[in-house]
């Protein structure tokens, strides 16, 4: 886990093998397929938002919801809100 915050901050060297994915990556592509964003609203690391600041990432349909009573462990912190939010992009489709 320490090697992952590292090399996402630039202070350590990524997998060779994901080299030219990651490169792929930092060009930040539009993200073209349906998608939902979540933040949860007691996020102790990174503060809730309205999505505004990711709605340019999206050229497919893409909804933003904050989830209250979750933080920063959405999936295991509020499982029925990841899940509605799965079968939400599943009708999306």
């Amino acid at each position: 886990m320490i090697h992952s915050y590292r090399h996402r901050l630039s202070a350590a060297p990524g997998d060779p093998r994901y080299a030219e994915l990651e490169k792929r990556l930092l060009e930040q592509p539009k993200i073209t397929v349906p998608a939902v964003t979540l933040d949860g609203q007691a996020d102790g690391v990174i503060p809730p938002t309205d999505g505004t600041g990711y709605a340019a990432h999206f050229s497919g349909p893409w909804k933003h919801h904050v989830v209250p009573g979750a933080g920063h462990n959405l999936p295991q912190e509020r499982p029925e809100a990841f899940t509605a939010a799965i079968l939400e992009v599943d009708a999306m489709r």
